[in-house]
């Protein structure tokens, strides 16, 4: 019998940085919190791996604002929960002229540390003029006290 051990690929390899925007140069973001130790460029920022989480528990939201308008075809999430079992919902949005939103998906996942710990979703889009791109992330739909928390955001 002929055998390989292959290496399994992570998303990291599949989708190579230099296919991302630098939101660093092209965006300034707003967020209802965060937690001192996991700012917000932990999930925005390549090189980043502790990512965001929030300061208080409940809803949060995380709102892209660009310099200029963007075409966006890809936006690539990443969300982990390793401890807690819960429900959490978030819904993404956009905008052309900063005042009017459409949403792009609203999605529910549940965390569950002896199963589920990692979601992620890659949409691909077709999103002209975009000036805003909202996430807001509900932690637990049945209204613990969970903290938000996004791992990674990436945009092509």
């Amino acid at each position: 019998m002929r055998k390989k051990i292959i290496s399994t690929v992570s998303q990291e390899e599949i989708y190579p940085d230099q296919d991302w925007l630098n939101l660093e140069e092209i965006a300034s973001v707003e967020i209802t919190s965060e937690d001192g130790c996991h700012p917000i460029e932990s999930a925005l920022l390549s090189g980043c791996t502790s990512g965001w989480l929030a300061a208080s528990p409940g809803e949060q939201t995380i709102r892209l604002i660009f310099d200029q308008p963007q075409r966006l075809q890809r936006i690539w999430l990443n969300f982990i929960e390793t401890q807690q079992v819960r429900t959490h919902e978030y819904v993404l949005r956009w905008s052309s002229d900063g005042q009017t939103f459409q949403d792009i998906v609203r999605q529910q996942w549940n965390f569950s540390p002896a199963g589920e710990t990692n979601e992620v979703e890659d949409y691909h889009v077709e999103l002209q003029q975009v000036t805003v791109l909202e996430l807001v992330i509900n932690p637990d739909i049945s209204g613990g006290d969970a903290f938000a928390s996004l791992a990674k955001l990436k945009l092509a």
